[in-house]
């Protein structure tokens, strides 16, 4: 996964110049039909019964000699009330709606959602690791 912006100064700040970082208490999956980019610039799905859903993760282990967390738990979106287009990315967000992108990722088979259409991540998925 990108690691966006915001995301990276927080990191910096805080391993660097003792500014707090406070972690959300709660993130979020997010789709997209275009790279949301490590500046959050993408678009991400809108309307037709879309919402973000909340994700978990397991803790921190090692894999291929890179800290790697995936998510614990399958990840379902609501039925699809109108097309929403070809999802092409996913993004980790701060909030249901708005905060900020904490990290994105292309998803590995880009699948256009229609009406009645249910998405759904299964656990250990989605994952994020340091090192790339």
């Amino acid at each position: 996964m990108q690691i966006s912006n915001w995301l990276s100064a927080q990191f910096l700040n805080a391993a660097l110049r003792n500014t707090p970082f406070t972690p959300p208490s709660t993130i979020y999956l997010a789709l997209y039909t275009s790279d949301p980019t490590a500046a959050d610039t993408g678009q991400e799905v809108v309307g037709g019964g879309y919402t973000r859903r909340v994700i978990t993760f397991a803790a921190p282990a090692v894999e291929s000699g890179k800290q790697t967390v995936k998510n614990n738990s399958d990840v379902q979106f609501p039925v699809a009330t109108a097309n929403w287009g070809l999802v092409t990315h996913v993004g980790i967000r701060t909030a249901a709606t708005g905060g900020n992108l904490l990290w994105s990722k292309p998803v590995d088979n880009p699948r256009t959602i229609e009406t009645g259409d249910n998405p759904k991540f299964l656990a250990n998925s989605t994952l994020v690791r340091f090192g790339q």
